[in-house]
């Protein structure tokens, strides 16, 4: 009787913990990048996992590192990359992590190029940018095959400046490989430009005198992001608040449309943060810090423009990066100054957001599946 029971307890025990890893391995992990400095409670980069249902649940930090404020995942998904956001002696520094479970193991570091990097961006061939937002230039690396940083093998500096205080000197804010040709994409803050470039043939080298693209006058371009159909360009204006749609038209770059990304009735500050489009190419996101929402908009399918459809409260204060869940069921943000993650569901017929879940994370700023 003794060992019968023992055996009935010993088999529901099983049973509980096999539902209890089956509904673990139903949850999606990702990481989550802050700021360490000032009075952030932050250590450096953290693991969080979010269910099928949207919950939230934190996971433990990752990494201890000094203002992670950037991700990137290699494309094989073995090795996190992560800026430093820091100035030391005019540098910054990237760390390259391999991804073990729930640890990132430290392989390697190397200087960015400049100041206050804030962007990271890793291709199919593991070259790596960074956009260096103090030093104005953008960095170039390669990611080896043991997971370890190259030493800094290039770095472009640009030039110019634009109109408003933010604008007196170049501030490279993000770096991006163009989804077709790989060219290089970076936006520029302070001389009111994308600049457009191509890594030389031994991947070694920036190829200089690139062409460029003025924006808005005071626009502040920030982050952009690819249409699926990768012809089109949506960049996001930090400083006047808006989304500019570009075209490649007449062997040029053309801005066709620009939007305001707050309500016209909206006259506090703010400045808009992060840009995502839906992988069906039907909706189109952005974050406002002041404001404290994301805007939805809709995408004309026919020319790529771009229709007001409503805003979310993010339930929380300065919100910075977000980022949609693989599936593009969920849409994560994380919240700076109000030390929170929320999690909103995402109606894929009308772009709308619906609150679902938040969990405590210090000083978040970047959020990567």
């Amino acid at each position: 009787m003794k060992l019968l029971s023992f055996t009935i307890c010993f088999l529901l025990f099983c049973g509980c913990k096999s539902k209890n890893i089956e509904k673990y391995d139903e949850k999606t992990t990702f990481y989550v990048g802050t700021y360490t400095k000032n009075d952030s409670k932050s250590e450096g980069i953290y693991k969080y996992s979010i269910s099928k249902e949207g919950k939230l649940f934190k996971i433990g930090l990752a990494a201890k590192t000094e203002n992670p404020s950037y991700l990137a995942k290699s494309f094989d998904g073995k090795t996190l990359l992560a800026v430093g956001e820091i100035n030391r002696n005019e540098n910054g520094f990237l760390k390259s992590y391999a991804i073990k479970k729930d640890s990132l193991v430290f392989k390697s570091e190397s200087k960015s190029g400049g100041a206050n990097p804030c962007y990271i961006n890793i291709n199919e061939n593991n070259n790596v940018l960074v956009a260096n937002y103090s030093g104005g230039n953008v960095g170039l690396l390669k990611l080896n095959s043991d997971q370890k940083l190259t030493e800094l093998l290039f770095v472009q500096q640009h030039l110019g400046k634009g109109t408003t205080k933010r604008q007196q000197l170049a501030h490279a804010h993000s770096v991006y490989f163009h989804p077709v040709t790989n060219d290089i994409i970076s936006v520029d803050l302070g001389t009111n430009q994308l600049w457009f470039s191509q890594i030389n043939g031994d991947e070694k080298q920036i190829l200089s005198q690139p062409n460029t693209l003025n924006m808005e006058v005071g626009a502040g371009p920030r982050h952009l992001d690819f249409h699926p159909n990768k012809k089109w360009m949506y960049v996001l204006n930090e400083l006047n608040n808006t989304v500019s749609v570009v075209k490649f038209i007449d062997k040029n770059y053309k801005i066709v449309q620009s939007i305001s990304t707050l309500p016209k009735e909206f006259t506090d500050f703010s400045t808009s943060a992060d840009i995502h489009i839906s992988k069906d190419g039907n909706f189109l996101y952005t974050s406002n810090r002041g404001h404290d929402s994301i805007t939805i908009f809709e995408v004309n399918k026919e020319n790529g423009e771009l229709k007001w459809v409503g805003f979310q409260s993010v339930l929380g204060k300065t919100p910075r990066n977000f980022s949609l869940t693989p599936d593009n069921t969920f849409l994560v943000v994380a919240n700076q100054d109000s030390d929170n993650l929320v999690s909103f569901k995402r109606n894929s017929k009308t772009g709308m957001l619906a609150f679902v879940s938040e969990v405590y994370a210090p000083t978040p700023v970047c959020v990567l599946f």
